[in-house]
């Protein structure tokens, strides 16, 4: 089965998808807000077609490790997540500094500042994604 991350934004979510190993992560697409019941049945249809059993939402923290407003969004989201999608392992996960990462990324490899604009949120999934594959990799290491 797959994990389907998610970078949750107020104006688009980035979705990125693990491969079915579970070793690599990739991006996939960018929804654009349009009310909580168009975001809800593309990410239904996302969920159904790579058949995600657990779903990643990337918790923004403040670098002290707290919560602050942002990140009080996305838990009120991961919530609806929670209750709509009672199938999936919902996981939030620490994502300080995945946007930074990817415009990194996305400058090193010369893509103009327009371009990144539009890939961003999907790089920061990716990066949010890759992050928690680690962590499980690292996890069953002898």
């Amino acid at each position: 089965m797959r994990i389907i991350a998610l970078d949750v934004g107020d104006k688009t979510i980035g979705i990125a998808v693990s491969d079915e190993l579970g070793w690599t992560a990739q991006g996939i697409e960018v929804i654009r807000r349009r009310g909580e019941a168009n975001d809800f049945q593309r990410l239904s249809e996302i969920i159904e077609t790579y058949q995600a059993d657990t779903i990643l939402i990337g918790l923004p923290k403040n670098m002290n490790g707290t919560i602050g407003p942002r990140g009080e969004l996305v838990q009120q989201f991961a919530e609806k997540v929670r209750a709509m999608f009672v199938a999936q392992k919902i996981v939030l996960w620490d994502e300080r500094l995945s946007t930074v990462g990817a415009e990194r990324a996305l400058i090193a490899a010369d893509v103009s500042r327009a371009k990144r604009r539009k890939v961003i949120d999907k790089m920061a999934a990716v990066f949010i994604l890759q992050g928690y594959l680690d962590s499980l990799t690292h996890q069953h290491l002898p």
